[in-house]
């Protein structure tokens, strides 16, 4: 079947381009409405821890999830010291592909798209779980996801006041360049504990993997919903474990969670609820205006997988992407050397 094996390619210039045009808002926003619909049957999929190999400087991951008719990955580092290097922390790519002929049938760049799907994934559990009426949300680590988070949760919550704290007082300049012209007000920090005060959501993500202790017990009073996005890998904390012996605890995958999230420092046998439950209407969220919720994100594979069918969608049948030919496809399906043949009758390079 010729032209079956174009593979749309979404490029960095082509998604920028799409980005802009979309708007960042409205991007963020059509990822939530995705992830609502995937985390609502999410007993369809197919569901798996990702894959790490991790060195003394990073981690190389691979994620993965199927619903059955498409198949998505997601390869991603994470390199804490790249930046003085020249490099960013994070990057990725993705793939998504037919399941019934295991052809890809999407590639694209995630570096931006991560940085999307997990602001739409923060906000999306923060409107569920977050005290009514919050107007005012603390951001404990100003680094590349941090425009995202705010820009998500102003968004799908209204979220336009902003109390910032980092250690790097250039990352915080850079964070108040970007957003004071956008339209958010601002107050910048001393510090983590003064960044919380009078804050309904404190969002936190921090860049060094080790365990540390960025929110103290006393910070986090009642009613506070806690986005604590920046725990992503073992040994990699950023919650004083008081804090989570006295609050609801909400997760995206249990088995991926209790390794590499805040909860890894608690009992295996600690309950924590699952959110596409509280989604589903099966389990509770927020149920007083006292309780502490905390989203301990790890990020996981489905919500890549929405973020692809998500693009996916939106480039269709537009100028945003181009093809290119990565499936060796022969005439005959079942000669594979017709395609080299040429290549036998060549001198050798030895």
């Amino acid at each position: 079947m010729k032209g079956w094996a174009m593979v749309r390619f979404v490029d960095v210039p082509n998604m920028r381009r799409w980005l802009i045009d979309t708007g960042i808002e409205s991007a963020i926003s059509g990822i939530a409405d995705t992830l609502v619909e995937d985390f609502l049957r999410w007993p369809e999929f197919d569901k798996t821890a990702r894959v790490a190999s991790h060195s003394d400087i990073g981690v190389i991951e691979l994620m993965p999830a199927s619903d059955g008719r498409q198949y998505g990955f997601k390869y991603v580092n994470g390199h804490p010291s790249n930046p003085a290097r020249g490099l960013q922390t994070v990057t990725a790519f993705g793939v998504l592909a037919d399941v019934d002929s295991g052809y890809p049938t999407l590639w694209t760049e995630m570096t931006i798209l991560t940085a999307l799907r997990t602001a739409a994934t923060s906000a999306m559990v923060a409107r569920v779980l977050a005290p009514a009426g919050a107007t005012t949300m603390a951001m404990v680590g100003t680094g590349s996801q941090s425009e995202f988070q705010a820009l998500g949760f102003r968004a799908l919550l209204g979220i336009d006041r902003l109390r910032v704290w980092d250690t790097d007082p250039e990352a915080l300049d850079v964070f108040e360049a970007n957003m004071r012209p956008l339209g958010f007000e601002i107050v910048r920090a001393e510090s983590a504990a003064e960044a919380v005060q009078g804050a309904q959501i404190i969002t936190v993500c921090t860049a060094d993997k080790t365990n540390a202790t960025v929110l103290t017990d006393d910070m986090v009073g009642p009613g506070v919903h806690v986005n604590a996005i920046g725990g992503d890998c073992p040994g990699k904390t950023e919650l004083d474990a008081r804090i989570l012996l006295r609050s609801d605890i909400f997760v995206e995958y249990p088995p991926q969670t209790r390794i590499e999230g805040e909860i890894q420092q608690l009992d295996p046998e600690h309950p924590v609820t699952e959110l596409w439950q509280v989604l589903r209407g099966d389990a509770a969220g927020r149920t007083s205006a006292e309780q502490i919720t905390i989203f301990d994100s790890v990020g996981f594979a489905i919500e890549d997988f929405s973020a692809l069918r998500y693009l996916d969608a939106a480039v269709e049948g537009t100028d945003y992407y181009t093809e290119v030919d990565i499936i060796a496809e022969p005439e005959d399906p079942k000669n594979l050397f017709a395609l080299v043949a040429q290549g036998a009758a060549a001198p050798s390079l030895a």
